[in-house]
C-alpha cells in the first residue's frame, strides 16, 4: 500500500474516532447500565418469572422496575437478588 493512501486512511481513521465519541452524565450511564442488567434478567430467569410474555420482548428504560417487580413476585432468593440491585 502507497504511504499516501495509508496516511489518508490513518487521518480519516482517527478523525471518526474523535467524531464517535459521546460524554454521558454518570446518570445516563447508570440508566444504561440497569436496562442492560434488566435484559439480562428476562433472559435468565425468563423460564421462572416471565413465561407469560414474548421471548423477544425489547426491554426498555422504562421496563426496568416491571423487571424487578416481576422477579420480587415470580422468583426465588436468585431473583430477589438481582431486583435488589436493579432497584438500587
Amino acid at each position: 500500500m502507497d504511504a499516501s493512501v495509508r496516511s489518508y486512511l490513518a487521518r480519516i481513521g482517527a478523525k471518526g474516532g474523535r467524531k464517535s465519541r459521546r460524554v454521558l452524565s454518570s446518570e445516563a450511564a447508570r440508566e444504561m447500565v440497569k436496562v442492560r442488567e434488566a435484559r439480562r434478567a428476562f433472559r435468565r430467569f425468563y423460564v421462572q418469572c416471565f413465561w407469560s410474555c414474548d421471548p423477544e420482548l425489547a426491554i426498555a428504560r422504562g421496563d426496568v422496575g416491571w423487571v424487578a417487580e416481576q422477579l420480587l413476585k415470580q422468583g426465588g432468593r436468585e431473583a430477589w437478588t438481582t431486583a435488589e440491585k436493579l432497584c438500587r
